[in-house]
């Protein structure tokens, strides 16, 4: 009984207090704290225990001790396609020792951790190709994607400072320019684009060349589900790139006889 006395005391004061011109919660100082941005903190990513993920993430580990790699390319599933497209990955890119690190289904995030739990470690490419962010689309924000990204560019940069980045803006998806999926990653790279240095990173939109003038996929360059690359699309993404990596690395020499 007592408690419930000076419980309702309590209650008196505080609201006497606010009454006569006391500090009030609207007049407490607001907090700037704000959450962690979901897309640009490392995630590990639990594979719904089949434990794939891990496996690749090891394999990737393996490929890391062979060293010999000139050329690092990362992201998500459309990247990780170059392993079904062999021929004209070597043919494209084997003359600057190519190697792909990207996972199905990655985000920022997990592309992040990848890179802090060993899968960059002690490399110093000339290059780097990052694509990624799609996947991001519908679970993070646009801006929290563009820092996701962002965050990746740096930390390449601090484990290896004078690896050239190039920096592919996160290609189109859907069956037209209304998808919204599109309109976000759309929106992703005209902040990502800003990360262009001029001098170790160069920012590329080549989403153009794989859709006609009504924003529709061109016929052949893309699978039926508008998002992941048929062979043609592959065609056009190495043509698209070809240049500026000769730019960036110089004249690739001739093409090793073992993919990556």
């Amino acid at each position: 009984m007592f408690r419930r006395a000076l419980g309702g005391l309590a209650l008196l004061a505080l609201a006497a207090g606010l009454w006569i011109g006391q500090t009030t919660w609207a007049d407490a100082p607001a907090t700037t704290a704000t959450a962690p941005n979901r897309a640009a903190t490392p995630v590990w990513r639990p594979d719904n225990g089949g434990n794939w993920w891990n496996k690749i993430h090891e394999e990737h580990m393996e490929l890391l001790k062979k060293g010999d790699i000139d050329l690092y390319f990362d992201g998500d599933s459309i990247t990780e396609g170059w392993q079904f497209n062999q021929p004209l990955w070597q043919k494209s890119f084997g003359g600057w020792k190519p190697a792909n690190f990207a996972i199905r289904g990655d985000q920022t995030q997990h592309v992040l951790w990848r890179l802090q739990a060993g899968e960059f470690t002690g490399l110093k490419p000339k290059g780097f190709v990052l694509m990624v962010g799609t996947n991001n689309s519908g679970n993070t924000t646009p801006e929290e994607t563009a820092g996701g990204i962002e965050a990746i560019v740096k930390e390449v940069h601090k484990q290896s400072p004078t690896t050239k980045i190039l920096l592919l803006a996160i290609f189109p998806r859907g069956a037209d320019a209304k998808d919204p999926k599109r309109i976000d990653n759309q929106a992703v790279n005209a902040i990502i684009s800003k990360l262009d240095d001029g001098r170790t990173v160069k920012y590329l939109d080549i989403g153009s060349k794989f859709l006609e003038a009504d924003g529709t996929p061109i016929k052949g360059a893309m699978a039926p589900d508008n998002l992941h690359l048929a062979y043609k699309g592959y065609e056009i993404w190495a043509e698209a790139i070809v240049p500026a990596l000769k730019e960036m690395l110089g004249a690739p020499a001739a093409p090793a006889t073992q993919p990556k």
